[in-house]
């Protein structure tokens, strides 16, 4: 048992390495590594996490079941998503990420499989649930990596490339599971996303490492010079207990508060949209399934180019600002989903363009503002900071299943666009005052702080 619990302590690290140029080119080559084998296992974390939303006509024409039970496992697998992601984030700082994402993503596999031999509502919600809490394994990772091997000045780009993941699982499963669902039934639209996880859950393990410094590479912020990551690295901050890292910078960072419930109402638009769409376009709309969710599929063609936009303008247009991004692209996001709701029935061609139009403006931040809290939090916490604006993610999720279920149980599906509009607005309102917050701000605040302290307690001297 100490043998199998010791592989998640966090990689010793190295004695440094000192010629230069291997030092670059083996920099070069694990960033490429690093970043290639995230993006393939966040990408398959989205196989069995939307497995079940392209699978629903499938239990509501086989099981009987109504769009309100279906709404109740979209926010079971939500709730429990984001509880993980927040425990998962606290957890995440302390140990290895390498292997906490391979086997969350093993058993995301596993949980599909069972899901896919129950038949009960029960059974489902047990599964679903379960699959919920070993998702939130794959997010701290990657926000882990991200800080460790790519620095602030250049971030933006790294993690919108790391991020278009999304894009990529969520388009390419609608297709897999469309066709599972046509020709075999909606059990092997669960099975078959389930076993690839597995498999690639060992892909990852030989793929990944922890941080530079378990390789013998230099902290990222003495390798790229960084002042940023220097100022962060110099802020005596440097034996934190999760105590610490959850009370200083999280729970009493303001900034993170607010990204934290702009987020609650981006994630419930984005998810409304994602999971509701393919059924409004079959009931409202007259669509095929195949159709529905080939048009659907495009939600994340639009995310894909609008996370690489977002990240690449906040790096080159806004010099590492995260808040201009954030408001515009909010704001797209109210102006584009109204426009879908009032395109009338028969115009294919443009519902396609408005849903590319939908994910582009949503995906922008929907990463943003996981990267904004990393930032905005500090290095050692970035899996714990990003981990709580998670949790309340994954909280407006949940609103996006049963809440947004019953609302077109009983309103329709303008009830439905309505609730998604006023989201919109509000999250646009919560975001306006994070416009001009850099992370120079907390990064010196912090070190002044810290410096505070050490010249008022002999003890916080000692420790650093």
């Amino acid at each position: 048992m100490n043998k199998l619990l010791a592989i998640f302590q966090p990689a010793p690290y190295l004695p440094e390495i000192k010629d230069k140029e291997k030092v670059r080119a083996d920099y070069k080559y694990w960033r490429i590594r690093i970043l290639y084998s995230m993006f393939i296992g966040y990408a398959f974390y989205y196989f069995t996490r939307k497995s079940f939303t392209f699978a629903m006509p499938g239990l509501i024409q086989d099981l009987d079941f109504d769009k309100t039970q279906l709404g109740i496992l979209g926010s079971i697998l939500s709730i429990t998503y984001g509880i993980s992601k927040f425990a998962s984030g606290i957890l995440g700082d302390r140990i290895n990420p390498r292997y906490m994402m391979a086997i969350g993503l093993m058993l995301t596999g596993v949980c599909n499989l069972c899901f896919g031999f129950s038949s009960s509502i029960v059974f489902f919600a047990i599964f679903w649930g379960l699959n919920g809490w070993f998702q939130g394994f794959g997010w701290p990772p990657c926000a882990k990596f991200l800080t460790q091997w790519y620095s602030h000045s250049e971030r933006g780009s790294w993690w919108s490339t790391w991020n278009v993941s999304h894009n990529v699982g969520g388009f390419l499963i609608p297709w897999l599971a469309g066709v599972a669902l046509q020709f075999f039934g909606w059990r092997y639209a669960m099975f078959i996303p389930g076993v690839l996880c597995i498999l690639v859950g060992f892909f990852l393990i030989n793929r990944l490492r922890d941080t530079p410094q378990s390789l013998g590479l230099p902290p990222i912020e003495k390798y790229r010079n960084d002042q940023i990551d220097k100022l962060e690295a110099e802020s005596l901050e440097n034996n934190l207990s999760s105590k610490q890292i959850l009370f200083n910078f999280v729970f009493k960072n303001p900034y993170i508060w607010l990204l934290a419930v702009a987020y609650f109402f981006v994630y419930a638009v984005r998810t409304g949209i994602n999971d509701w769409t393919a059924l409004f376009l079959v009931e409202a709309k007259g669509y095929s399934s195949i159709g529905a969710n080939g048009c659907v599929s495009l939600f994340e063609v639009g995310g894909f180019f609008g996370s690489l936009a977002a990240g690449w303008s906040s790096d080159r247009v806004f010099k590492g600002k995260r808040g201009p991004i954030n408001v515009i692209f909010s704001f797209g996001m109210f102006i584009f989903i109204g426009i879908f709701w009032m395109i009338p029935v028969g115009h294919t061609l443009v519902d396609s363009i408005v849903m590319f139009c939908i994910g582009f403006s949503i995906f922008g931040p929907q990463m943003m503002i996981g990267l904004a809290a990393a930032e905005l939090s500090h290095k050692k916490a970035a899996a714990t900071s990003t981990g709580f604006v998670g949790f309340f993610a994954y909280v407006g999720a949940a609103f996006a299943g049963y809440p947004l279920g019953s609302i077109s149980q009983s309103m329709g599906w303008e009830g439905f666009y309505f609730a998604l509009i006023i989201c919109c607005l509000i999250s646009v309102l919560l975001l306006i005052p994070l416009w001009s917050t850099t992370a120079i701000h907390v990064r010196g605040h912090s070190k002044d702080e810290m410096t505070r302290r050490v010249s008022v307690d002999p003890q916080v001297a000692a420790r650093t």
